[in-house]
């Protein structure tokens, strides 16, 4: 890719400026982020360091692994990535919660055997992975997980399961099927240094219309994990209240989602799988005028490297469908910058997908700041305190 037309209006805070941030991060800015998984997980960890403001919208939509059987059994929302946040996020120089991380993230073997029966030991106090952890934490982690065996189907597969998606489930079944309080409990248990919330708590899944006409429901067919990759370029994403056939639906998000994206002092559609992290926490209906609320910058980083799902879109047109998608609201009357102000790259280390006209953006409103965002350390991924660092300087 050639060198973009740069925009240094804005530079890089120096060490004296990240400085000034890690003295007080509780008073950092509420950096916003609409994000999916594993991609954003290096800037969530480092972003500790200098905010404790942090949100973080995710997508609820994932119909993959262990999800996919704790969706088929209890007809709930995916809360794999929420939990993962949230432990990337937990305070771990904080006595027990280095060891809540630890259990959150195990997940029992592909090929395990009587896992029910480690299970049980878990939920009675006596497996090595939460005898360790202390009270009160340990009795509130037990009592999830014997919910969690008393609700569990008596044909639910354990194999590959995530104990932490586990007994964020128990949770979810036991505060009326409301992801809120779960995650507020688990949130000031580990003192999580940001706040982590699902887009909207609907059980719904995403479908997606390719190019050549076929139909795809499910975002495990669309990311080219567990399945081949796309051969043909994604048209339309859309959400579907089943995988077994297309039954599109509008999903609204709350008065609370509404607050909580326009009160953000910077909104940073996130790198990661271009269509199922990212464009699918932007589908649900009025994002896109929250987003216009807000005040502060709006900022897209683009992913580094090859995205299976980003068949047939270069850098141009991943900006255009993000901006189609977020003023589909009102597309009359929300204008380009009102959602969109800045692409954030670098496009001398950093591996994109053809080229970006960064005139025709200006004269939309929206400007490319081209600037060091990947090392020889990280490449070809972005480095998390260079990202951080960029982003702080913007809000």
């Amino acid at each position: 890719m050639s060198r973009i037309t740069l925009c240094r209006e804005i530079e890089v805070p120096d060490a004296l400026q990240t400085a000034r941030f890690q003295k007080a991060p509780e008073l950092g800015p509420r950096l916003l982020f609409f994000s999916g998984g594993t991609a954003l997980r290096g800037l969530s960890r480092r972003l500790v360091d200098f905010t404790h403001n942090s949100a973080h919208i995710l997508t609820p939509f994932d119909s993959g692994g262990s999800s996919a059987k704790i969706r088929k059994a209890f007809q709930m929302p995916a809360i794999g990535d929420v939990r993962a946040r949230l432990m990337d996020l937990a305070d771990t120089t904080l006595r027990g919660n280095h060891e809540v991380v630890a259990l959150f993230a195990h997940r029992f073997p592909a090929d395990g055997r009587r896992l029910e029966d480690q299970l049980l030991r878990m939920a009675q106090g006596r497996h090595p992975l939460v005898s360790c952890i202390p009270d009160p934490m340990r009795k509130i982690i037990r009592n999830h997980l014997a919910t969690f065996l008393e609700q569990m189907p008596a044909d639910f597969d354990l194999r590959g399961a995530s104990i932490g998606n586990l007994v964020l489930t128990a949770g979810y079944l036991t505060n009326r099927r409301l992801f809120d309080p779960v995650i507020y409990i688990f949130s000031r248990l580990i003192q999580a240094r940001g706040e982590v919330r699902p887009v909207v708590n609907k059980h719904l899944h995403l479908g997606a219309r390719l190019a050549d006409g076929r139909l795809v429901l499910g975002q495990h067919l669309l990311t080219g994990k567990e399945c081949p990759p796309l051969d043909s370029p994604i048209q339309e994403l859309f959400l579907s209240s089943s995988l077994d056939a297309e039954q599109r639906v509008e999903a609204p998000i709350r008065t609370k989602m509404r607050e909580l994206i326009a009160s953000a002092d910077l909104v940073c559609y996130a790198p990661g799988s271009f269509y199922s992290s990212l464009v699918a926490t932007i589908l649900p209906q009025g994002v896109g005028k929250a987003v216009a609320r807000a005040r502060g910058p709006k900022v897209y980083v683009p992913s580094t490297g090859t995205d299976p799902e980003a068949l047939g879109l270069d850098l141009g047109g991943q900006v255009e469908v993000l901006l189609r998608h977020l003023r589909r609201d009102d597309p009359r009357r929300l204008k380009h910058a009102d959602v969109l102000q800045f692409v954030l790259l670098d496009s001398k280390n950093g591996e994109y997908r053809g080229r970006l006209d960064a005139a025709a953006l200006a004269r939309r409103g929206v400007r490319v700041l081209d600037l060091p965002l990947v090392t020889a350390g990280s490449a070809p991924r972005l480095d998390p305190t260079l990202l951080a660092q960029a982003l702080l300087s913007l809000a």
